[in-house]
């Protein structure tokens, strides 16, 4: 029997960007902002001016991480302290696995289809960036 694969599209992630970049405008910080789509590859980015070069990689890594793991980078910080279940995750996958905060799986109807990576400011910050993306698909995912 045939499976169905649902991914995000280049509108859904048009539309994730558009969220993020109004987030950041309130916390006024320029973002850099990823988001891949169910295979982890890389649907669109945006580097808002003046956001910081180094973040780029930042951004992406994250997407990509929480889309390879299904878990927000943030928890897969915490399984990766000393002594927890996963210390030295971030070696594996040719040491591609970014686990600071603002890396979060998009879902739809309970299915993952997707992922969203930011980075510029704290940790925090680059999570409430995330969840503004991720919050366009859980309310509006039709587009």
């Amino acid at each position: 029997m045939p499976r169905a694969l649902s991914t995000l599209t280049l509108s859904d992630a048009k539309r994730m960007i558009n969220a993020a970049e109004a987030k950041a405008a309130d916390l006024d910080i320029p973002y850099n902002i990823a988001v891949v789509d169910v295979g982890g590859a890389l649907i669109a980015f945006a580097r808002q001016d003046g956001a910081l070069e180094g973040s780029i990689d930042l951004a992406i890594g994250k997407a990509k991480t929480a889309r390879m793991f299904n878990k927000t980078t943030e928890y897969l910080a915490e399984l990766a302290q000393p002594g927890a279940p996963l210390f030295g995750i971030e070696q594996s996958n040719a040491g591609h696995v970014v686990i600071f905060g603002g890396g979060l799986p998009v879902t739809i109807d309970g299915q993952i289809v997707g992922a969203v990576g930011t980075s510029a400011g704290s940790v925090e910050q680059d999570i409430a960036v995330a969840e503004a993306a991720a919050a366009v698909m859980a309310t509006n995912p039709k587009t």
